[in-house]
């Protein structure tokens, strides 16, 4: 019973994800695929004092990899950028309410790499910003 409630969870946010569109004064994005099953994951973010505020998500994939976005969406907001760091598949398996399986576990993975990736492009660019 409680494995279809989680199977409902992922085909709810894939069918209506949150936070799915273009985020309006961004100041943070990256975009990457999984080359395996062509699933496309673009993150948008607003970063304020080391903080999430917003986050959005655009993408074509998987209904794992979609609604595994929309879920961290949700999750990341208002979460510092060192507990977004620390997330890990032991943390998204259990945002996401059941485990894909080792074929699919790189679906569930690809929005917090993206995510990763986003945060790191930001912090980057402090730190260029800064240098100069």
């Amino acid at each position: 019973m409680t494995t279809n409630i989680y199977k409902e969870t992922i085909l709810d946010h894939y069918k209506r994800p949150r936070n799915y569109g273009d985020l309006p004064n961004a100041n943070a994005s990256a975009k990457d695929s999984n080359v395996l099953c062509g699933d496309v994951i673009e993150m948008q973010l607003r970063i304020n004092a080391n903080k999430i505020e917003e986050a959005r998500f655009r993408g074509e994939g998987c209904a794992i990899s979609i609604a595994m976005a929309s879920i961290l969406t949700e999750f990341s907001k208002g979460k510092s950028i060192s507990q977004i760091k620390r997330l890990g598949s032991k943390e998204l398996i259990k945002l996401l309410g059941t485990d894909p399986g080792p074929a699919r576990i790189e679906c569930a993975l690809l929005g917090l790499e993206v995510m990763n990736a986003a945060i790191s492009a930001q912090q980057d660019a402090k730190v260029l910003e800064t240098s100069r």
